[in-house]
């Protein structure tokens, strides 16, 4: 499945929807507690089943049927980063940037490298333009997750659009086509960033 090829919302659902419904079988904890593969993790079946209703109702944008149902999820289920990440994005298309903040806050302390969680944090961040803080998010997330393409481009966006820093947005945009070649859009992107750098 091409995931870029897809709505961006659906990308991130895909992504994160894959994350959750690899989790079965026994779970396997880190020294301090946290699950270390979710791969692992069981996870009861009205769980699943109720994390993938969420994401019917997210995909019909029904984001309070959505929230309501993810609520029940992390009740349930507190192990696992997913369903704070996607009840953040709901919370967040919903209007309720502080709970979406929250929710993304809560999947990274479940999981501090949680590439999706971060992505998704630094991107509210940057529209609520908070942009040094969604960098140094990009930034640490990247460090753990040097070829997670959505927030390669997402600093790029940032570096380009909001910190008006050219090198950097050119480093990012040229580090995402050597992991995704084929890609029209950032292609475009990139060409245009050197041409507005000189290069």
């Amino acid at each position: 499945m091409n995931l870029m090829a897809m709505p961006r919302v659906i990308q991130r659902l895909a992504v994160l929807a894959l994350a959750l419904l690899l989790a079965s079988c026994a779970s396997t904890p880190t020294s301090g507690g946290r699950v270390s593969d979710y791969s692992s993790v069981r996870v009861s079946g009205s769980v699943n089943r109720d994390f993938e209703r969420s994401l019917e109702y997210l995909r019909e944008e029904n984001f309070a049927a959505a929230i309501d149902l993810l609520l029940s999820v992390v009740e349930r289920e507190k192990r696992l980063p997913a369903p704070y990440v996607n009840l953040g994005i709901a919370y967040y298309k919903n209007g309720n940037e502080k709970n979406a903040e929250e929710a993304l806050l809560h999947a990274l302390q479940v999981d501090p490298q949680h590439p999706a969680a971060a992505n998704e944090l630094a991107v509210l961040y940057r529209k609520q333009g908070r942009f040094a803080e969604a960098r140094k998010i990009y930034v640490n997330s990247l460090a753990e997750n040097p070829e997670y393409l959505p927030l390669i481009k997402n600093l790029g966006i940032l570096c380009d659009l909001y910190l008006q820093d050219l090198q950097c947005a050119l480093a990012q945009f040229q580090q995402y086509l050597a992991l995704e070649p084929e890609n029209q859009e950032v292609s475009i992107w990139l060409a245009d960033l050197k041409r507005r750098a000189g290069n």
